[in-house]
């Protein structure tokens, strides 16, 4: 059985609400950079997603963007995921998100989810297997958890991938 990693990232640090509607709310200069900080985690840990699935909101879309171009300075050569802007991770929740998961082809073995909170740690939470010890804390802007399963993505449940390691990432 192939291995699969699931990446879930919340985006980096947005604007504070204004006078524009959430959905349009920008990166700060902060989140910019640890969007960049992100990227560049993300090719140190040899992270690189083959399907990217990105929250359609204007903060995860630039999210998005400072994690590629970080990965892409990182290597040059190295094709670029297949990107699908999903309204469901915005409007919903942790049940559109394992959907959203379960429809993943088999042939992709690395996802990378940039959403919101509470929905990347509600996420994070239910795939772990239950472990009465474990620290269950939030993710924070531009926070990471990686997941790692043996089974197809159409297997994809509460509980039933593992957490491998969380990192908050900072430019």
């Amino acid at each position: 059985m192939t291995v699969r990693t699931l990446v879930l990232l919340r985006h980096a640090k947005a604007e504070t609400p204004g006078e524009l509607p959430d959905f349009e709310r920008r990166l700060t200069e902060k989140g910019d950079a640890d969007a960049d900080a992100a990227g560049s985690w993300l090719a140190d840990e040899r992270l690189r997603p083959d399907l990217v699935l990105c929250s359609s909101a204007r903060r995860t879309r630039q999210t998005w963007q400072g994690v590629s171009v970080a990965l892409a300075q990182a290597d040059p050569e190295a094709r670029s995921p297949e990107v699908h802007y999903e309204q469901r991770l915005y409007d919903g929740g942790r049940t559109e998100v394992i959907d959203l998961l379960r429809a993943v082809p088999d042939s992709v073995r690395t996802v990378l989810v940039i959403g919101h909170n509470p929905t990347m740690s509600d996420v994070s939470i239910l795939l772990r297997p239950y472990d009465a010890e474990a620290q269950l804390t939030a993710l924070r802007t531009a926070g990471l958890a990686v997941h790692r399963a043996e089974r197809p993505w159409s297997g994809t449940e509460p509980f039933s991938m593992p957490l491998i390691i969380e990192h908050t990432a900072r430019g």
